[in-house]
């Protein structure tokens, strides 16, 4: 059985009438916006009912797609059959998608139309040869969201990888439902199964030029950086701000909270579901300026905060000392809904 989930938009007209309720109604909007990773509106999630699990995040495509039901219950397919097709190079040759078997797959939603994507894509196209150069097997199926076969060929002539067809809409449809998009550009990982890595591809391509920590498994803690910033818009984040400004001086601050980061990935990951927090360390620059400035935060550090950016919510563990048990309960008074939020 499964149950629909439609997102509706926060009225702040509705909270001067209502302020209790709107407060109670609001706190359980932001809790389905985080749990499923909700960034734009109308949104529509199906949920299996018995799980809990999501089917599909995208909701939207598959009504526009499949109005009669025909395949319902729209559950997820492996990747392979989801690709599985021609696929094209920007030689006009074509290649099967079974090619792509034992490879790193990277799946790029793009769009020559979209300033963003077009700055990506010369970035991609170095990391892209980087990789392949050092032996890896690494291929890159492009997915485009152009508005019209001229722009496709056009952006697809500056791409040395694969392409999904401009006329397959139905495909590349159907690759936009499997992974949820919701906006461009976005870069998915997959390994030699078909799993998926990373959703991040777009930040790690940046933060990581060179290619180093390819295939970009996930890491526990971050440093707060311009290229990674935007992940705080997409559920709560553990920041610890400290006053470290030279290279090097935050890893004292990543070693603290690193082991409770990474036990909460694999509670998570064990139960199949996504970490419901992210980790941070923030030094002494411009980035961590703007940040304290816009969520009116105090010039202290250290400063262990868990910020939730589309609840416009913050939490302060105003503590003398920042150990190892205090970030484990901080973490685990959050996640049990005993803090108490100042608005942001």
């Amino acid at each position: 059985l499964f149950f629909f989930i439609f997102i509706p938009c926060y009225d702040s007209s509705f909270h001067s009438i209502f302020p209790t309720s709107c407060f109670i109604l609001f706190s359980l909007q932001m809790k389905l916006w985080n749990k499923y990773k909700v960034t734009s509106i109308p949104s529509l999630v199906f949920v299996d009912t018995n799980t809990g699990k999501v089917v599909c995040r995208n909701g939207l495509l598959v009504v526009r797609d499949d109005p009669k039901g025909l395949e319902f219950p729209w559950g997820p397919k492996p990747f392979a059959e989801v690709v599985a097709g021609p696929l094209l190079r920007n030689n006009r040759q074509t290649t099967d998608s079974s090619s792509l078997e034992g490879h790193y797959v990277g799946v790029y939603f793009s769009a020559h139309w979209c300033p963003p994507c077009r700055s990506l894509t010369r970035v991609l196209v170095e990391s892209y040869r980087t990789i392949k150069e050092s032996g890896q097997k690494f291929e890159i199926v492009f997915v485009s969201a152009d508005r019209s076969e001229e722009s496709f060929k056009q952006y697809f002539s500056e791409m040395p990888w694969l392409a999904v067809p401009y006329s397959d809409e139905a495909r590349r449809s159907r690759l936009n439902r499997l992974y949820g998009i919701q906006g461009i550009p976005t870069l998915i990982l997959l390994d030699a199964e078909g799993h998926m890595i990373t959703r991040q591809g777009r930040v790690e391509v940046l933060n990581d030029p060179e290619c180093r920590l390819f295939p970009w498994h996930p890491r526990p803690v971050l440093e707060l950086s311009e290229s990674n910033a935007v992940q705080l818009h997409e559920g709560p984040c553990l920041v610890l701000f400290v006053d470290a400004e030279e290279e090097g001086e935050l890893e004292p601050a990543k070693e603290l909270i690193q082991p409770i980061a990474e036990k909460l990935m694999a509670k998570y990951k064990a139960k199949e579901e996504e970490t419901p927090l992210l980790f941070f360390v923030a030094g002494e620059d411009d980035m961590s300026d703007s940040l304290r400035d816009y969520t009116n935060l105090p010039e202290a550090a250290p400063l262990l905060t868990i910020l939730d950016m589309s609840a416009r919510a913050k939490y302060v563990r105003d503590v003398e000392e920042i150990t190892p048990a205090v970030v484990e309960q901080f973490v685990s008074d959050f996640l049990a809904e005993k803090l108490k939020p100042d608005p942001i």
